[in-house]
């Protein structure tokens, strides 16, 4: 949900930078073009005023059809006293001369004198008329560019939120089918052993019943165990010291029983240095292992399959770090980017949780590093974990 908040602030964000931006420079943009058509209306005015001073009916006529009425820009000409005597591009017939129409122009022109000045048409200091001036049609279309843009990018950003909040939606199902499975999978195997024992205990002829106590006390004791698990998911995990090889170790030989009842193969071989204590949540933390350890033993595509779990520190202490290699089938360049996506599997019966799960465990709940480190195709693949541990107890 972190995530979500922080892509949806980071998006609104986005937006309006990029309105103000565009709204900043299409001002820009129109305010030079407001004074290029405030330039042109003063040459207009000056050749105008040349022209009446002439009284020359040719070069006035060739300076209203041929300069004046090419511009795109609204343009009405008044007289000294600011009454309409000529118009253009204003929507109003040129030779409409009625009163209401005067009436409506000096309304016009009213409002053409709140965004720019009149040009005056000047003789020799003598103020012959008045040159108004509106935006031109380009103008209108730059003010509306910045919201159309920022529409427009909203849509795509809206649109991509959309499918990035269908996929979250779509990810959170597969977890919950995912998480429905583990944990009946999870259940299954103590819970057949339980079972099993109660069946040879009430047959009666079990005569070690000791050791049948002791292992019935084992399923329990696993069953205590994924049940605090499950239940620590979603929520802030107790993190305490733990020294990683001791952790390990209990994975390990945990594994190494379930191997037989999987028909394979599997040599596990542990090498284990001396480690700083490290803060973790060690039922998490196992359950990761456990899950790579898994994840390991399904690749096996060979008659004599092997797995090596190492732990070892580096930067003086400051990391450690955890390594789990097997001699499976291995993954392409196109796998390793998949494999911790939930619902991607391998396995035409697995739910692709696995890996996803383990990550998570590591990342989120003990601020750590899983990725894969090496993967061959047809040579196997070693799982790294990074581990701080400078990190302080809360």
């Amino acid at each position: 949900m972190q995530l979500v908040s922080r892509y949806k602030v980071t998006l609104l964000f986005i937006m309006l930078s990029m309105g103000v931006f565009l709204h900043l420079y299409t001002q820009q943009v129109i305010g030079d073009l407001r004074r290029e058509s405030r330039r042109l209306v003063s040459t207009y005015a000056n050749m105008y005023a040349k022209v009446a001073a002439t009284d020359s009916p040719e070069l006035y006529s060739f300076l209203f059809d041929e300069v004046i009425q090419q511009t795109n820009f609204p343009l009405i000409n008044t007289d000294a006293n600011k009454k309409p005597s000529w118009w253009k591009g204003i929507g109003i017939d040129p030779t409409d001369k009625s009163a209401e129409t005067i009436a409506s122009i000096q309304k016009m022109i009213r409002s053409m004198e709140k965004h720019s000045q009149p040009v005056a048409v000047l003789w020799e200091d003598q103020v012959l008329g008045y040159l108004y001036f509106g935006d031109s049609s380009l103008i209108n279309k730059l003010q509306w560019l910045p919201y159309v843009q920022v529409g427009v990018v909203g849509l795509f950003l809206l649109i991509g939120f959309m499918g990035f909040t269908q996929m979250k939606h779509s990810e959170e199902r597969i977890i919950w089918v995912g998480m429905a499975k583990e944990t009946a999978h999870q259940l299954g195997t103590p819970i057949s052993s339980l079972m099993g024992w109660v069946e040879v205990l009430e047959t009666g002829s079990v005569r070690r019943i000791k050791e049948v106590y002791q292992d019935m006390n084992k399923d329990l004791q696993r069953l205590a165990m994924i049940s605090q698990r499950f239940s620590q998911i979603g929520s802030k995990p107790d993190l305490k010291p733990e020294y990683l090889p001791n952790v390990l170790q209990d994975v390990a030989q945990y594994i190494r029983r379930r191997t037989p009842t999987l028909h394979k193969t599997v040599e596990i071989e542990e090498a284990y240095e001396s480690v700083p204590s490290v803060l973790i949540n060690a039922d998490l933390f196992q359950w990761a292992i456990e899950n790579l350890m898994k994840n390991s033993v399904d690749s096996m595509d060979k008659s004599a399959g092997a797995i090596t779990i190492c732990c070892f520190s580096s930067s003086g202490g400051r990391s450690v770090h955890v390594e789990i290699a097997d001699n499976g089938r291995g993954m392409d360049s196109r796998l390793k980017k998949r494999i911790f996506r939930p619902g991607f599997s391998t396995k035409k019966r697995g739910w692709g949780l696995g890996l996803s799960l383990a990550r998570r465990i590591i990342d989120e709940y003990h601020s750590g590093k899983l990725y894969v480190k090496t993967s061959r195709s047809g040579l196997g693949t070693t799982m790294r974990i990074d581990l701080n541990t400078n990190r302080k107890s809360k």
